[in-house]
């Protein structure tokens, strides 16, 4: 095993710290693991045969000399960067909690559903709780005190101060599953705190997940690997002209994203092979990063909507064009194939100007 069944570890001291806490050990899975009889700072470390341990932050400098290679400091201590393993087993559990989560969506796309609030252009459904609460107890089987930043509830001290945090969308494209669309997905992404980054722009993705239980297709990515779809590799189109482009938009629920995205609208229409409106915007993300979509526009729309789709992106060759407008999480969008940007932001910037010449 990685890590021995004591409260101290061959060669070092036990640590002198406070919450150092007794090592216990448990199996999951098959594999057995170790964690401290305290939760804060605990991080997971795995070996490279499957088990792995949960230590304490203040343990790792102990432990450095001896595992330096699961983990990276940037600084001494903090903040941390996970290594493949631990990504690997980040996605393994991101996979499982999205595919019991699309289980479930197939089970009641044809029964009525509980509606826990309604606005005039959005639902939110007693399934979306239901989902949550799901995919936060599947990650915290393996990830036990990793925060959640998700669209039905959130602590948000916990994951703006949290080195690691995931970042779910139980379901997107809420609306089109309401009414029966077989047109939704489960998105979750895992993001680590970033050096540069402040505020709610603080994070980079490190792994994503898109599922549509619909179809069974399965969108995946590690930061700096390719993404794939059903473990096949994707990529974005490299169509150039707008004229051969298929371009899919979204109007968030606010009268003031559909005032800023109907000229853009009514301008592109004439110019691309198509628009298509589609009402989820993981799924918009992943058409774009397989080639089925050149580009995504959309204002207002919010991170757990893109946090996995936009990694997604990245890794399949595109573009994830995003601007942060609010510190509630929310975007503006232009993604793309990474070859028609520049006319996409030419058409942005001009119906922009006309909008805040108008105020």
């Amino acid at each position: 095993p990685l890590v021995p069944e004591t409260s101290a570890l061959p060669g070092y001291a036990t640590p002198r710290t406070r919450s150092a806490g007794k090592m216990r050990t448990h199996t999951h899975r098959g594999k057995r693991f170790f964690r401290t009889n305290q939760n804060r700072f605990q991080l997971v470390l795995y070996s490279t045969k499957g088990t792995f341990a949960s230590i304490h932050a203040e343990q790792l400098l102990v432990l450095i000399p001896r595992f330096s290679s699961l983990f990276a400091p940037d600084v001494l201590g903090c903040p941390l960067r996970m290594n493949s393993t631990l990504l690997n087993a980040a996605l393994d559990s991101s996979v499982a909690a999205a595919r019991a989560v699309g289980t479930l969506m197939r089970q009641h796309l044809r029964r009525t559903k509980k509606v826990n609030e309604a606005t005039a252009h959005d639902l939110k459904l007693d399934l979306d709780v239901r989902c949550q609460r799901l995919i936060i107890r599947a990650l915290a089987t393996d990830f036990p005190d990793l925060p959640v930043l998700g669209e039905e509830g959130y602590d948000e001290e916990a994951v703006q101060n949290a080195d690691f945090r995931w970042v779910v969308d139980p379901i997107d494209g809420t609306v089109n599953y309401a009414y029966g669309i077989p047109h939704a997905c489960v998105c979750i992404a895992l993001q680590a705190r970033t050096s540069t980054g402040t505020g709610a722009d603080a994070f980079e993705t490190l792994s994503g997940v898109v599922y549509d239980p619909f179809q069974d297709e399965l969108w995946t990515a590690l930061q700096g690997r390719p993404a794939k779809l059903n473990g096949r590799r994707i990529r974005a189109s490299r169509r150039k002209k707008l004229s051969d482009s298929m371009i899919t938009m979204g109007f968030a629920k606010s009268q003031q994203t559909m005032d800023q995205m109907l000229p853009v609208f009514n301008d592109l229409i004439h110019r691309v092979r198509k628009i298509r409106l589609m009402g989820s915007a993981g799924l918009a993300l992943t058409y774009v990063a397989d080639g089925r979509f050149d580009a995504y526009l959309e204002a207002g729309v919010r991170l757990w909507d893109i946090a996995a789709g936009g990694l997604i992106v990245e890794c399949a060759g595109g573009e994830f064009g995003r601007e942060l407008i609010k510190p509630d999480h929310r975007y503006a969008l232009n993604v793309n194939n990474g070859v028609i940007r520049g006319e996409l932001a030419k058409i942005l910037s001009k119906h922009s100007a006309k909008q805040s010449s108008r105020r």
